[in-house]
């Protein structure tokens, strides 16, 4: 049986202020650092192995990767195609927002220079399909709107379902196939 880990990153200035972060490359606060290295030190202490960490690009997740990878030693590898959604002209504006909400469930708009869901679940999909072909074991570290495609991806989800998900900083969920 295969299985990976994803954790989504530690916690940065717009998630505390409730903002989009997107594409938009934010760093870790304080907290964040600390969230990271306390899931470093979990992963660790509850044994999970894993053959390589894979992250996104964006510097909240590298961050939160590097302090995994420091406390486990697990080797850490950016991944571009798990780089977050970008959600055009959503981005920094409220994640609650009506209009926001709304277009989440539209899986072809691309927010205005943005990616759309579809173009989204072909890369996530695609990275997928390899990673269950092989025989190792990954933790995936990005974002919660990575963590709602990989969700998909291994449940059957509603449009409803799917645009209600989510994960909270440095939360860690496993998926076995």
């Amino acid at each position: 049986m295969g299985h990976l880990y994803f954790v989504r990153h530690g916690q940065t200035i717009w998630n505390v202020e409730n903002k989009i972060c997107g594409a938009t490359d934010i760093a870790l606060t304080d907290l964040g650092h600390q969230q990271a290295i306390a899931t470093g030190e979990l992963i660790r202490d509850r044994s999970i192995t894993a053959d390589l960490i894979l992250y996104s690009p964006l510097v909240r997740a590298r961050d939160t990767a590097m302090h995994i990878s420091q406390i486990t030693g697990i080797l850490a590898q950016e991944e571009c195609r798990l780089i977050e959604q970008n959600f055009g002209r959503f981005e920094s504006t409220p994640r609650d927002g009506a209009e926001f909400l709304e277009a989440k469930c539209h899986f072809v708009d691309s927010y205005n220079g943005g990616e759309s869901m579809l173009r989204l679940a072909q890369r996530i999909y695609n990275l997928l399909d390899e990673l269950v072909a092989s025989p190792k074991t990954y933790i995936l570290v990005a974002h919660n709107g990575i963590s709602r495609m990989v969700h998909s991806y291994f449940n059957d989800m509603t449009n409803e379902e799917y645009g209600s998900f989510g994960i909270k900083n440095c939360e860690i969920v496993e998926y076995k196939w």
